[in-house]
């Protein structure tokens, strides 16, 4: 398999072999794409996920957007976009985009709206505000936020007193990584995550679908690690594309993970194939760990997980031979089954014993620009927070849980208004197709006092808002400076490409008015973004007129360093200053030190797993909508084994709906995908669809919404975050 070969499948996905045109020929091509003399291009990086890749908007002669292509002086993308990012561009072609401040004059839910004015509509804003500040306290307002202009008005709620902010992106998502990473190496890893796949000779995926996932540098790195003659072991019940070009390819039983990584690390210990100098010299509680797994052998394995005990030794022996260039893939939405913090321990432990950190090939050291940012006054005390709520737990957490400020929205006892949230702005994030269990965030809402929803599209969110402002899209606005970290520390501007379209404003603006109508002018003490997008450069050297001819500057750290030097040992930010393979951090909120493998519930008969995951030209359920990615992928298919589907006599493409443990039936129906590729225990469909917001054209009714069927929500007791996978459907093949 050749890297042109790997990027085409993957950039495609399984639903769009068969597709070809402007979107391919742009990503192929994009790097060597030069600038027309008559046409301009103003630089910009990618809001359409999260992976922010810098590059070119290009206008025609008529001054029209035409196309984005990638900038090659950035490291996450190399100057080579993905569909996602060539197909920004429907995002501000998109006919069903917001186009007007909207006030609600129903009850909420029944989707009436009137246009209004920006400046009645932040007068609004503003009593609402102070109503609920006199009569709760501040803290009483919440945001929730994904994307850039959370940031702006993170600062306005700050400035306002309070500190109940949270994006879904860290409960519903990676919150359990940073967690297991910070209690093992004492860091996080952020985003884009320090791996080194260029140069490994062993990459390791649990459930993790490069290509699919399209997070661009990762993809780029994994075809040139391929074309090396690296190992690909995918351990995934569904044979995704990654699993396609994987030397070895492990359907595990779902939910049984923690079994599977135990029994690795027996292997490992037991055949003393771990890197005994990187333990001695770097590592804590190795004795307990050998002790702890002792009796985790493949054969107990297999029992659990389905995996022949051969294999799971086989696998050890590779990822051992490569060492210390492996990487046991740590993952990006890792909320499954409720254990997820002990799972990722896992990975982590299992990483130490490789000894990649900080190695070619396995971890790389990461750098970051620091980029000054104007003195604002200090913010005032909050009284409380959402961590006052949870009776002293998630003490390992340091970022606001969205599932737990919706929590915090319902009173405990009726009446009771103490420490309850009664405000929300939502920036940016579709919380009802976000946030599973949608009935609890549903009733949370109806107890708010106001619910303002900032965004560029309607969403099913919007429709239970009180005012709805429409944010422009990142083609047509500053935002700010990208400071990302990776191998070399850079910088990325956002430039507008043109003016709004409609009567849309970007974020930043609409912070700085909201400040001024409540008497907070000393945190917005720019009066423009440009104003402030220049003093930032100037701190450091350069300007706004410089980035806006360059796009991405390198800022190079003469003494940064990539990899630690064989035999060196280094201070970690844990409590013994080592790598905790004990974690003493986690021992002390009272709970195992060590991973542990816990049995989960099995479908009944009838019902199957319910597994989502990602297509790699949508972002979660926001590019729905995007013509010029449903052109490529319009619904979702759900995928079922043959020997299942002949038990319920299903015919491929035949359109069913889904009902799950709890009753809930899918609102719309869902294609049928008969597929050798899923276990016969699963069932898998692309998250993101089943849009019931009918002002979304292209979306409303495609395909099923699977965080419709998530109504059991496994929660992590160590972190708080939202494990999604234990959730069982079954079908409904009645007229549909």
């Amino acid at each position: 398999m050749q890297r042109r070969e790997f990027l085409k499948i993957s950039s495609l996905g399984i639903g769009g072999l068969a597709l070809s045109g402007t979107l391919l020929y742009e990503f192929f091509n994009s790097a060597n794409d030069e600038t027309d003399g008559e046409l301009h291009r103003f630089p910009t990086y990618c809001e359409i996920c999260f992976w922010q890749c810098a590059g070119w908007t290009h206008l025609d002669k008529d001054k029209k957007i035409w196309k984005i292509i990638g900038n090659e002086d950035d490291p996450h993308s190399n100057g080579r976009l993905c569909p996602r990012g060539t197909g920004g561009i429907g995002s501000y072609y998109d006919k069903d985009r917001l186009k007007k401040p909207l006030i609600r004059i129903n009850d909420r839910g029944k989707q009436s709206f009137r246009e209004a004015s920006w400046e009645e509509a932040f007068d609004l804003i503003a009593k609402k505000m102070k109503d609920i500040s006199s009569k709760y306290g501040p803290e009483s307002m919440a945001l929730f936020h994904h994307g850039s202009g959370g940031k702006y008005f993170t600062n306005l709620i700050k400035a306002f007193g309070s500190d109940n902010i949270a994006k879904p992106s860290f409960a519903q998502c990676m919150g359990p990584r940073e967690v297991a990473y910070a209690a093992t190496f004492g860091t996080g890893l952020s985003s884009p995550e320090p791996l080194d796949i260029r140069d490994t000779k062993c990459l390791v995926l649990i459930g993790s679908h490069l290509g699919e996932n399209m997070h661009n540098a990762q993809v780029q790195e994994m075809s040139d690690a391929i074309d090396k003659g690296a190992s690909i072991i995918t351990v995934d019940p569904r044979f995704s594309t990654a699993a396609s070009k994987s030397k070895f390819w492990l359907p595990i039983k779902p939910a049984t993970d923690i079994a599977l990584l135990l029994s690795w690390i027996n292997v490992l210990i037991t055949n003393e194939w771990y890197d005994k100098e990187f333990v001695e010299l770097n590592c804590e509680g190795f004795d307990q760990l050998k002790q702890h797994v002792q009796s985790f052998t493949p054969e107990w394995a297999f029992g659990i997980t389905t995996i022949e005990p051969d294999v799971i030794v086989k696998t050890a022996k590779t990822m051992h031979d490569a060492s210390p260039a492996v990487i046991i893939h740590p993952g990006r939405h890792t909320t499954w089954y409720g254990d997820d913090t002990q799972r990722l321990r896992a990975v982590a432990i299992l990483n130490a014993l490789l000894g990649s950190w900080g190695k070619r090939g396995g971890f790389f050291i990461p750098d970051k620009a620091s980029l000054p940012h104007h003195h604002l006054p200090a913010y005032p005390k909050p009284a409380w927070t959402w961590k006052d709520t949870v009776d002293g737990k998630y003490n390992l957490v340091d970022l606001g849980l969205a599932n737990i400020m919706v929590d915090a929205s319902i009173p405990k006892k009726s009446g009771d208004n103490s420490k309850v949230i009664k405000g929300w702005f939502v920036v940016g994030t579709n919380l009802i197709n976000t946030l599973p269990n949608t009935t609890h965030t549903l009733k949370a809402i109806q107890n708010l006092d106001l619910l303002v929803a900032i965004d560029t599209m309607p969403m099913e969110i919007t429709g239970w808002a009180d005012v709805i402002l429409p944010e422009c899209t990142y083609l047509e606005r500053y935002d700010s400076i990208r400071v990302n970290q990776n191998r070399e520390a850079n910088i990325a501007l956002r430039m507008p490409a043109t003016k709004p379209l409609y009567d849309t404003k970007p974020a930043w603006w609409m912070a700085r008015e909201l400040g001024l109508k409540l008497g907070l002018k000393e945190y917005f003490p720019f009066k423009t973004q440009e104003e402030e997008l220049d003093w930032e450069l100037t701190q450091i050297g350069s300007s706004l007129k410089e980035m806006k001819k360059i796009g991405v500057k390198k800022i190079p750290t003469p003494d940064h360093y990539l990899y630690i030097a064989k035999g060196e040992t280094i201070e970690f930010n844990t409590n013994s200053g080592k790598i905790e393979l004990y974690s003493s951090a986690i021992d002390e909120e009272g709970f195992p030190a060590m991973p542990v493998y816990t049995k989960h519930p099995e479908p009944e008969d009838g019902f199957y797993r319910l597994i989502y995951g990602r297509a790699p030209m949508h972002t979660f359920s926001r590019t729905a909508n995007n013509p010029n990615l449903t052109d490529l992928m319009d619904e979702n298919t759900v995928w079922i084994n043959p020997k299942i589907a002949n038990l319920w006599d299903l015919k491929e493409n035949q359109y069913i709906k889904l009902k799950n443990q709890d009753g809930i039936v899918s609102t719309f129906s869902i294609k049928v995908r008969i597929t050798e590729r899923i276990r016969i225990d699963s069932v898998y469909m692309v998250h993101g669809f089943g849009h019931a917001d009918k002002k979304l054209t292209q979306a409303y009714g495609r395909g099923a919404s699977d965080t419709e069927m998530i109504t059991n929500v496994l929660i992590d007791p160590i972190m708080g975050g939202t494990g999604m996978r234990g959730n069982f459907v079954t079908f409904i093949t009645e007229t549909v």
